[in-house]
């Protein structure tokens, strides 16, 4: 049965809310929780675990057959194309680092067997990691929310529905399966 999704680097558990929904139990792994492991009381089946996932932290092994999909959100603060005037700023250890995380969600969701992405703004992945496996905008999947849509978190900076443009990459494995894309509005040019 599979039962178990994982989310690396994820704080806030936005990502794993329609898997919650659905039954699932979600691991969501991100070094700025409290470090171990965590239940939600709030969100039955929510698990956080506080790991820098750098260590070599990968999902328990009670779970490991159990798990349906990996979802990861590597830090992008060095590598996205929209900063690239800071990069040398920041210098090359901040390009390892990020590079070191996308590594390390690659490695973790091919060890699980399950479909994964990794998901990233355009970005200097490409020339390091190969180029996505897909590129789209928000709004282009923005139909599958409701249409009492806001966003849980970011109401004020983020459209209803995710309707804004913002050119997003993902790299996948495992048999990953893109969603057709359902438009919740129509872009018109400025």
């Amino acid at each position: 049965m599979k039962d178990v999704a994982v989310f690396l680097f994820d704080l806030t558990g936005i990502m794993a809310a329609p898997w919650l929904d659905a039954g699932y139990t979600c691991y969501i792994v991100d070094i700025q929780h409290p470090m171990g492991i965590t239940h939600d009381d709030k969100r039955p089946g929510l698990v956080k675990v506080g790991a820098d996932l750098r260590g070599g932290w990968l999902p328990p092994s009670e779970i490991v057959g159990r798990i349906a999909f990996v979802a990861a959100f590597p830090e992008c603060t060095n590598v996205a194309v929209s900063g690239a005037a800071h990069f040398l700023k920041k210098g090359a250890r901040a390009l390892s680092l990020s590079l070191d995380l996308f590594a390390t969600s690659k490695e973790i969701g091919e060890w699980c067997g399950a479909p994964y992405m990794i998901e990233n703004p355009i970005s200097t992945f490409s020339t390091y990691c190969g180029k996505p496996d897909y590129i789209f905008n928000p709004y282009e999947y923005g139909g599958y929310l409701p249409e009492n849509d806001r966003h849980p978190r970011w109401p004020e900076y983020i459209a209803p529905r995710d309707a804004y443009p913002k050119k997003t990459c993902l790299w996948t494995g495992n048999g990953f399966v893109m969603p057709p894309p359902r438009t919740s509005y129509t872009r018109t040019r400025v």
